[in-house]
């Protein structure tokens, strides 16, 4: 299995790259979300995950980690294909498809193209438990950065009577969306999503 391709950028659309790892290169498809994070420098390091299939070995590439494991929790349900998780994958961030399956969002998965109604809930059926450990694998990986900040706004939101484990998440998905955010603007903005 291939799980990571490391070399030099030689060809760059928003479907996929091509990179030069020592002599040979590899095509590998990528989302929208890969595509706008990866720099037009030379080196780049995708993860990877490789397809198989009776007619072609197949490589998608994904910028972090988070999005290659929603990926592949997205063709483990039955009806949703690798062009579809990836079609998913550029229609949406990892974060919010993350957060629409864990709030069991329908409408959110349905408005993703290719995706039905019947496609949908399975998804949400599915997938619902198996998301929690990459909650908790990316809020490991993305949030120490902000922990004093997230615990200064907790605890400010504890003693305005809100339970620590009711506000955690909701905190949580603020610091994703502006992480530049002061610990005031983020106890206003908790505030107004409560």
């Amino acid at each position: 299995m291939i799980t990571q391709l490391k070399g030099r950028l030689i060809e760059k659309n928003p479907t996929s790259v091509i990179i030069d790892c020592n002599g040979v290169g590899y095509e590998v498809n990528i989302s929208l979300n890969t595509f706008s994070q990866i720099k037009d420098e030379e080196a780049i390091m995708l993860y990877t995950h490789l397809q198989i299939r009776e007619d072609a070995h197949i490589l998608y590439g994904f910028f972090k980690p988070v999005e290659r494991s929603i990926f592949r929790l997205l063709i483990s349900v039955s009806g949703i294909g690798p062009n579809t998780a990836r079609t998913m994958l550029s229609s949406m961030t990892p974060i919010q498809i993350r957060d629409a399956i864990f709030n069991q969002n329908l409408e959110a998965i349905k408005s993703v193209k290719g995706i039905g109604l019947k496609t949908a809930q399975r998804l949400l059926i599915e997938l619902k438990d198996k998301i929690l450990k990459i909650i908790e694998t990316e809020d490991q990986i993305e949030l120490p950065k902000n922990n004093t900040i997230k615990d200064e706004t907790l605890s400010a939101l504890e003693v305005l009577g809100y339970p620590r484990r009711q506000v955690e998440k909701l905190v949580d998905n603020i610091i994703q969306s502006y992480p530049e955010s002061s610990v005031e603007e983020l106890i206003k903005q908790a505030l107004n999503k409560l």
